[in-house]
């Protein structure tokens, strides 16, 4: 076997490892937010009501400020360490959908803030609603009033900067972290953004925000022992999103489990980057369920000068997903270097991939490409000079629609170095343009196992089942191809230590 062996024992470790960092406080005082005053009409801004209840449990050693039911107004809140957030049955808590009610402490405004601090959680089985759709438009309005300068607004898009859209959850620096039972919704930006942070558990949380453009569901940036289990994401943006932005490079992110959640994204489900400044490493994601995502189940995207290794990736269902495996080495944002990326295990996936957009159902959908293509493959793909290193995929079931045609969009195999590079462009799969293969296209990858892969095919297809080129030290060991009309199913060009066993073609009749 060719691939170096990598021990993943360890990292199923992590979830057991969480369960005992991770303290269970028990605070004895509870501070309900009726008692400072605060009035659940839905119309009564209560910020200040909220943040003397946080103050006054924290002044006391910490306790648990309660939202009862009702609709709850507020500005940015700010938690402190020993408090927890706690919203009841049919408790709502509304962002204001003025942005002058909103602070930042860190990066960016959010209504509920945290930096520098231990021991803080947010649970209960009530709301958190941004409103972001209203927010994001009040925003949107300042700039033809001419109160937001250019610089801050996307004209291309005609929309304002991320950067002022409040999230709606933004925690920096702190550690012991828990977020459970609630639902989040609507978000103006991204919903919820661990930065620095480590000791964090996220169990059992609703995330419904489709309101506005990047609505990430969840973003673990530069971030130790995370632990996110049983969620269910609906976001018009990434689903669940692994980041490095450490210019520092002190702190990367690391022993990260994912596990036993559903996603609906209208662009990645589960994803490494684009932000990639440090690094990322000891990640284990399983039991995971995606549906109607409009980009790829799986994105594993080293493209801004940091490193991803020991990633394990099991158990995956994704259907009328628009891509099933996308792993990409680049260098954007003037990042000097690219890479490495390194040992990484997918196994037991199954993808259905449909032939029309699978996000039309969504409010805000993903773009629309400027050119025409047919349905593109999952992708492994470095730079020149630059490889992908060590990954092992077994038990991939990927189940393709076929109807690629020539006379729609051409990449003949012998026009196959007209395939851009694109080292420095920003990570999609569908970056390339047309590719020469319906099922895997392989570029500048070293040490790569394919193990029990199942490609099918509902119509027939121009294009080969597999392209490799500068690929070297690959082994293809019980490959099944069917519903194709051709039978040879691979493609090699400028590749080396191939070792094929065991390759099955059912013919199209």
């Amino acid at each position: 076997m060719f691939v170096a062996s990598f021990n993943f024992m360890k990292y199923y470790a992590i979830s057991f490892i969480l369960i005992f960092t991770i303290p269970i406080s028990s605070y004895a005082m509870k501070y309900n937010i009726t008692s400072f005053g605060a009035i659940g009409d839905g119309v009564t801004l209560n910020t200040k009501a909220i943040q003397n209840a946080i103050d006054q449990a924290y002044a006391n050693g910490g306790g648990v400020v309660v939202i009862p039911a009702g609709k709850f107004v507020s500005g940015s809140i700010v938690l402190k360490s020993g408090t927890s957030l706690h919203l009841e049955k049919r408790a709502i808590l509304l962002g204001s959908i003025n942005i002058s009610d909103y602070i930042k402490l860190n990066r960016w405004k959010a209504l509920i803030m945290a930096d520098g601090v231990t021991n803080i959680s947010i649970t209960g089985k009530g709301t958190i609603d941004g409103r972001g759709d209203q927010l994001a438009l009040h925003i949107d309005s300042l700039f033809y009033a001419g109160k937001i300068d250019s610089h801050n607004y996307y004209l291309a898009e005609r929309r304002p900067w991320a950067e002022l859209r409040p999230q709606i959850i933004e925690f920096n620096r702190c550690s012991h972290i828990k977020v459970t039972d609630v639902l989040i919704k609507n978000a103006a930006c991204w919903v919820q953004t661990y930065e620095k942070c480590n000791n964090i558990i996220i169990d059992n949380i609703r995330v419904d925000s489709d309101a506005y453009w990047n609505n990430d569901g969840i973003d673990i940036v530069d971030c130790q022992q995370v632990r996110i289990t049983n969620c269910k994401i609906n976001s018009s943006d990434d689903g669940i999103c692994i980041k490095s932005e450490d210019f520092s490079l002190s702190q990367i992110c690391d022993n990260i489990y994912i596990a036993d959640c559903t996603i609906r994204s209208s662009s990645c489900a589960v994803k490494f980057g684009t932000s990639l400044v440090s690094g990322a490493r000891n990640v284990v994601i399983k039991n995971i369920k995606v549906y109607d995502t409009y980009r790829s189940a799986i994105a594993i995207e080293c493209t801004q000068g940091g490193f991803i290794e020991n990633v394990l990736v099991e158990n995956i269902v994704a259907k009328n997903t628009g891509n099933a495996i996308f792993i990409r080495i680049g260098k954007i944002r003037g990042a000097p270097t690219a890479g490495p990326l390194r040992n990484v295990i997918i196994r037991n996936i199954k993808v259905s991939v449909p032939f029309n957009k699978p996000d039309m159902a969504y409010n805000i959908r993903g773009p629309e490409l400027p050119y025409f293509h047919n349905v593109f493959p999952s992708s492994i793909t470095g730079n020149p000079g630059v490889y992908v290193e060590n990954v092992i995929l077994e038990n991939i079931k990927i189940i393709y629609p076929g109807r690629g045609l020539k006379a729609y969009a051409n990449i003949p195999l012998y026009r196959i170095k007209d395939v851009p590079e694109l080292e420095t462009s920003y990570p999609e799969f569908s970056m390339f343009g047309e590719l020469p293969a319906w099922g895997f296209y392989v570029r500048h990858v070293k040490g790569l196992t394919f193990k029990n892969i199942n490609l099918s095919i509902k119509d027939p297809d121009y294009r080969p089942a597999m392209v490799f080129d500068d690929t070297h030290q690959l082994r293809i060991e019980s490959l099944k191809v069917s519903g194709d009309n051709k039978p040879n199913p691979i493609f090699y060009k400028d590749t080396s230590k191939v070792e094929c066993v065991n390759l099955k073609v059912h013919l199209k009749k």
